[in-house]
C-alpha cells in the first residue's frame, strides 16, 4: 500500500516538472555590415553584434555573417553548409546580402542579378527543407549624399530581394528603406555618427577613417533595433520574443 502511495506521489510530482524549452536559434548570414568584428577593427561594429539584447531568453542569436562575403562566396566557402548541420525545426535565418554581390568586377564574389536571385532561392529552400524559417533582408543603405540628397548605391539588388519575398511569400525586412529613412532624417553631416568615422591617432586607424558603409557602435545599435522592429512587423512567431526597448 505504502509502495503504491509513493509511486502515485512520484507521478504527481513529475507532472509538475517543467521541461526546459530549447531556445530558438536565430542565425544571421550576410556580410561585413552585420558581422562580428575582431578587436583590430574597433570601433567598426556589425549590427549582428548588437541584436541579442533585443530578444528575450527564448532566442539565441548565432551571427555567422562575415566580412566580404556575397551569396556566392558564402556558399562556395561552405559557410552555409556548416549552418545546415545544426539548423533545426523552428529556427530562423536572417538573410542579408548585396553589398558584395554588387562587385561584379570580382568574379569570385560578385554575382549578376540572376545569380543573386538563384542563390537566395537556394538559401530559402534549404532553410525550409529543415522546417526552419527564412527571413529576407535588403542590404542596409550606404551613407552616400549628393548635394544633400541620399543616392542609391545598391543598383537592382534590393529590388530582387523584394520581388522574391513577394513571389515566394517569404517575410521581408526592408533594411535599405529603413536605414535610408534614418539617414535622411538625420541629414548628411549628422548621419556620420552612425558610421565608422574615426579621427587620426586611433590605435586601429592611425591616419583616421571615413567609412560610409560600416557602422559605429552607436550605428550598430540603431540598425539592430530596426532589424528587431522589422521582425515584429513580419508577424512571425519570432516577433513574440522581441523585447521593447
Amino acid at each position: 500500500m505504502y509502495k503504491n502511495l509513493l509511486v502515485g506521489l512520484g507521478i504527481v510530482l513529475m507532472s509538475f516538472i517543467v521541461v526546459k524549452k530549447e531556445p530558438i536559434t536565430l542565425y544571421i548570414i550576410g556580410d561585413s555590415t552585420a558581422a562580428n568584428k575582431q578587436p583590430k577593427a574597433f570601433p567598426e561594429t556589425g549590427w549582428g553584434m548588437e541584436l541579442q539584447p533585443y530578444f528575450d531568453n527564448n532566442v539565441k542569436v548565432d551571427n555567422r555573417a562575415l566580412n566580404g562575403r556575397s551569396t556566392k562566396s558564402f556558399l562556395n566557402e561552405k559557410r552555409w553548409e556548416a549552418i545546415l548541420t545544426t539548423l533545426k525545426e523552428g529556427d530562423y535565418v536572417l538573410i542579408e546580402f548585396g553589398h558584395n554581390d554588387e562587385k561584379i568586377n570580382k568574379p569570385e564574389i560578385g554575382t549578376s542579378l540572376t545569380e543573386f536571385k538563384i542563390n537566395l532561392i537556394k538559401y530559402i529552400q534549404e532553410t525550409q527543407a529543415k522546417k526552419a524559417n527564412p527571413i529576407l533582408l535588403t542590404p542596409i543603405a550606404r551613407r552616400n549624399f549628393k548635394n544633400g540628397v541620399l543616392a542609391d548605391t545598391h543598383k537592382g539588388y534590393p529590388a530582387i530581394v523584394r520581388k522574391l519575398a513577394d513571389s515566394l511569400h517569404i517575410p521581408l525586412i526592408d533594411m535599405e528603406r529603413k536605414t535610408a529613412k534614418v539617414l535622411v532624417e538625420l541629414g548628411d553631416e549628422p548621419s556620420k555618427k552612425l558610421f565608422n568615422y574615426v579621427d587620426s591617432g586611433n590605435v586601429n586607424y592611425p591616419l583616421g577613417k571615413k567609412d560610409d558603409t560600416h557602422l559605429s557602435p552607436y550605428g550598430a545599435k540603431i540598425v539592430a533595433g530596426l532589424v528587431a522592429e522589422g521582425v515584429k512587423e513580419t508577424k512571425t512567431d519570432l516577433g513574440k520574443y522581441v523585447i521593447k526597448k
